[in-house]
């Protein structure tokens, strides 16, 4: 493949790549971190892109791999969590009003839909990725994110 039918079959189509790949990753820098090396990819298996007929389904079904791959990468390295500071003279107002904070958002968690709280619940508190959510609840990446989406949103509309 030359480099001109390069750039008219595949480069024209990198703000196409990296909408879809802001939308999986939810994050800028990172979108186009995937589609680099979705076009890194595509461009050193140029030879074999001959026989693709359709350039932009294949190059979605290829960043949206790399962006997975990324999502799992990135659920591997999870870092432990913050120590809590030990109780100070002084500081037992703070520490009431911490608890009384967690109490009310159990409380918001506990009133979600079912299953907004069941895919909250699996990836905030368990860490889990969303391959292995969707492995427990048999719920598609797509649902899982719409439902993870929506349950964070109720959860800011009620000012917690």
């Amino acid at each position: 493949m030359t480099s001109e039918r390069f750039q008219a079959d595949w480069l024209s189509l990198a703000d196409t790549f990296w909408q879809i790949a802001r939308y999986i990753l939810e994050d800028d820098a990172e979108a186009e971190d995937a589609v680099q090396e979705l076009y890194l990819k595509l461009w050193t298996g140029r030879d074999a892109l001959e026989g693709i007929r359709n350039p932009k389904g294949y190059g979605i079904t290829v960043l949206r791999n790399l962006c997975l791959d990324r999502i799992r990468r990135r659920s591997r390295c999870v870092t432990p969590p913050e120590l809590p500071e030990p109780a100070l003279p002084g500081r037992q107002d703070e520490a009431v009003d911490g608890r009384e904070r967690l109490a009310k958002v159990l409380d918001a968690i506990k009133s979600l839909p079912d299953r907004q709280r069941n895919v909250l619940t699996l990836k905030v508190l368990d860490g889990l990725s969303y391959e292995e959510i969707s492995e427990r609840t048999g719920i598609n990446y797509l649902t899982l994110r719409v439902l993870l989406s929506q349950a964070r949103a109720k959860l800011k509309k009620m000012k917690i």
